[in-house]
């Protein structure tokens, strides 16, 4: 919509436009890295700040100074925010927990990885490292583009020079608006020699490309579990999870006793984490709502106290993680106890990958292993390109001016004449000699010492040298081959000055599984209509002596053992699993199902099952979809269950049946009364649940309400054409008209006038 004619513009155009102007600073600005040079502004300036203030690798003595100075620079110049922010963003440049190599020497208390802060600025010092030469060294050689600071009162860099995809070493982490970006760290040597692999070969094929750098290399080392293919897909796509473990050592003691030592963590782990996790396992509070610990926080606690007795950390200097663990007694197996650690703890987790980035256009986007290096390589060559430009005309500008005073040499006693007679020797010397502005302005400039005969051997010598070099640097700018071997050339000498060993391993393992003991005996597991559901042992449970809450019933009761799981299944097609032991006792009326899994909104839980994961279910719905699948392919770790059905608006789940030893037949019942039978291969097995398949031909009039399996008889129940209740049991002789092939309509029950249910006989 156009502004009016006076200049106003309605409030909802103006909100969107200044809403999105702030999404974009706010994602350039602030949050994502550059392709380029792997900063973000406040890095890049506390950089540049921190060269200009003679803060450098090489600079004589160039001492630690007082961050407070630091910050103060990068505030007064470049970065007119809070000084929080910029002294954040220094302390992790410097912390080697958080950076794979650090880009500033920080001296005092920078934090730890326990989550401690650093000290207050005006007490840590702070200096460059090494490594941020590659970032900083060619700033001056015409590199990149300056542009004038927020007020106008100097110049800062849009990007560095980086010699190196600093993007993909040191990572970064960071959430803008309606985008975030978590790029791990790697293994310097790896990047560069994947680097100069794509450079030779721009076809280079995935297996190679990722055999150079097969994985992150995260600051704190640990071991990368996940498999080489999910590593691949999530360099890819630029988005993933991978699995990462801490690692550990047994050391032996006296009288056979042993301990496990964890001496590297998982990325976002700390040691405090872990001891305050292992604390709530061993010793659990009562939760919010509740008024006693929960079956599953005692069976943890059991769990975990029976293989651990203690834990302390004695991290340190000489160690930076030290976490010592001691067995409940040295019978206990390492392999229960480090599985039991790993299953309950951060000791083992996820850490994601997402590779998006401010790209070379400009623009924020996530992108895969290769992308990220394509584009890094191409941003090299080009400052490699405008470096050796920047040098070349240097170089052809100092052949000027000796060839100036070469001429001058040869001819001095002619040019003194000129200097002394001439009001005006410039324009003399430059008609006499043909000299140009530059040259004849040199000369005048020249004093007496530098025509004596040993200056015209320096200047023979160095305008050799000059236009040796002038070769080779028009030798790069002109061919792409040479370009390119250059760069290879600086890259495999950074590695070799900067490389290090790889820290964190790759090494595919199974995941450690959440496993609790729990006394296999039979039970039953009760719910009631309105979602609350409890355990009683034993299989011999009257269900009419049950009690319910006022407005509750009895929705069923389902015999099995203590070791199996509960099925919810929710009516937007989610299943979501109970353990049967984690279930409340038979006293009361146990707890309501909403308090163990977390139902998306608006979501209701409509059927249950309780039983082995072996168990075959038959799952359809009223829209005559169904399919059949293991009680296991439903089982879901997370609280928030797993997505298993796929329901059309006005569908809805009928109760999962349990399909029964030897049942060979499936029966299908419409509202209308409608029977269809066919043989129960024709549903195929489907693990990963879907839609289904077609069962029987029905619509909205007419739904599906019933599904049976069964093997040689079948009860029928609905209602006869006067309304009573009716009840048919049907054997082969009088199943023999209704059976046919899946998806077919059916034939009404004899004597039916609707249906309720079928059930084998």
């Amino acid at each position: 919509m156009p502004p009016a004619d006076d200049g106003v513009v309605p409030l909802a155009q103006y909100a969107e436009r200044a809403y999105l102007e702030y999404a974009l600073s706010v994602v350039k600005g602030r949050a994502l890295p550059d392709v380029s040079d792997g900063l973000k502004p406040v890095q890049r300036r506390i950089l540049y700040s921190m060269q200009r203030m003679g803060l450098g690798y090489g600079a004589q003595g160039a001492k630690a100074v007082k961050s407070a100075r630091v910050v103060g620079d990068v505030l007064g110049k470049f970065h007119p925010h809070g000084d929080t922010a910029a002294y954040d963003a220094l302390v992790r440049m410097a912390q080697g927990f958080s950076q794979r190599y650090p880009l500033v020497d920080g001296q005092g208390n920078f934090g730890s990885r326990d989550g401690d802060g650093a000290a207050a600025m005006r007490y840590t010092e702070a200096r460059l490292s090494p490594i941020a030469r590659l970032l900083l060294d060619e700033i001056d050689e015409g590199t990149v583009d300056f542009v004038p600071n927020y007020d106008g009162s100097t110049e800062e860099p849009t990007l560095l020079p980086a010699r190196l995809p600093f993007v993909l070493l040191n990572g970064a982490s960071g959430i803008a608006v309606g985008l975030a970006t978590e790029c791990p760290s790697h293994n310097l040597r790896e990047v560069a020699a994947a680097a100069v692999a794509l450079i030779r070969n721009d076809k280079l094929g995935d297996d190679e490309l990722y055999a150079l750098l097969p994985g992150p290399d995260y600051p704190g080392g640990g071991q990368i579990i996940s498999s080489d293919d999910d590593i691949r897909a999530a360099y890819a796509s630029g988005r993933g999870s991978l699995k990462v473990r801490a690692r550990w050592k047994i050391e032996d003691l006296a009288r056979g006793q042993w301990q496990l030592v964890v001496t590297e963590l998982p990325p976002a782990t700390s040691a405090q984490k872990v001891l305050e996790e292992i604390e709530e396992l061993t010793n659990p509070k009562v939760r919010l709502g509740k008024k006693a610990l929960t079956q599953e926080q005692v069976l943890l606690k059991q769990t975990v106290l029976a293989v651990l007795d203690t834990v302390r950390d004695e991290s340190g200097k000489d160690a930076p993680v030290r976490l010592v663990f001691e067995p409940k007694t040295r019978t206990v197996d390492v392999a229960e106890l480090s599985a039991t650690l790993l299953a309950h703890t951060s000791l083992e987790t996820s850490a994601p990958v997402n590779l998006t980035m401010v790209g070379r256009d400009g623009r924020p986007t996530q992108k895969s292993l290769r992308e990220v290096l394509v584009e890094w390589i191409a941003f090299r060559q080009a400052t490699v390109q405008r470096r050796t430009q920047h040098r070349l005309h240097k170089v052809l500008d100092r052949i000027h001016i000796l060839e100036g005073r070469q001429l001058v040499l040869l001819n001095v006693d002619e040019v003194i004449r000129i200097i002394r007679k001439s009001d005006e020797p410039k324009p003399a010397l430059i008609a006499k000699f043909k000299l140009t502005d530059r040259q004849a302005d040199d000369i005048l400039d020249l004093r007496l010492r530098q025509l004596a005969r040993l200056e015209a051997i320096r200047i023979e010598q160095e305008l050799k040298e000059l236009r040796d070099e002038q070769g080779k640097l028009e030798d790069i700018i002109g061919s792409a081959a040479t370009l390119k071997r250059t760069v290879i050339k600086e890259i495999e000498a950074d590695a070799k000055a900067h490389g290090d060993e790889r820290r964190t391993l790759i090494q595919a393992e199974k995941r450690a599984v959440a496993e609790i003991r729990v006394v296999d005996e039979p039970v039953t597991v009760v719910v009631s209509l309105k979602g609350w559901v409890r355990s009683m042992k034993g299989h011999e449970v009257d269900a009419d002596t049950l009690a319910f809450k006022a407005g509750d019933g009895l929705y069923g009761t389902f015999g099995c053992r203590s070791v199996d799981t509960l099925l919810a299944f929710g009516s937007n097609g989610r299943v979501y699993s109970v353990a049967v032991s984690a279930l409340p006792g038979g006293r009361g009326d146990g707890q309501p199902i909403t308090s163990l899994v977390e139902l998306e909104s608006g979501t209701q839980a409509v059927h249950y099952f309780a039983g082995a994961g072996e168990t075959t279910l038959m799952l359809a719905n009223t829209g005559g979809f169904g399919l059949q699948a293991r009680a296991a392919d439903l089982h879901s770790r997370q609280r928030g269950g797993k997505a298993f059905l796929s329901l059309e608006a006005d569908d809805h789940l009928l109760p999962p049946i349990a399909v029964g030893p030897g049942h060979d037949r499936l029966a299908c019942l419409s509202r209308s009364g409608h029977l269809l039978v066919f043989a129960l291969d024709e549903v195929k097995l489907q693990p990963n649940g879907g839609r289904g398949l077609t069962l029987m031909a029905v619509d909205a009039k007419d739904p599906l309400i019933s599904v049976a399996t069964f093997h040689d008889a079948l009860t029928v129940q609905g209602a006869s054409r006067a309304g009573k209740p009716k009840q048919e049991t049907l054997h082969d002789a009088g199943l023999a008209g209704f059976e046919g092939r899946r998806a077919r309509k059916g034939k009404l029950a004899p004597g039916m006038k609707s249906g309720v249910r079928v059930m084998p006989a």
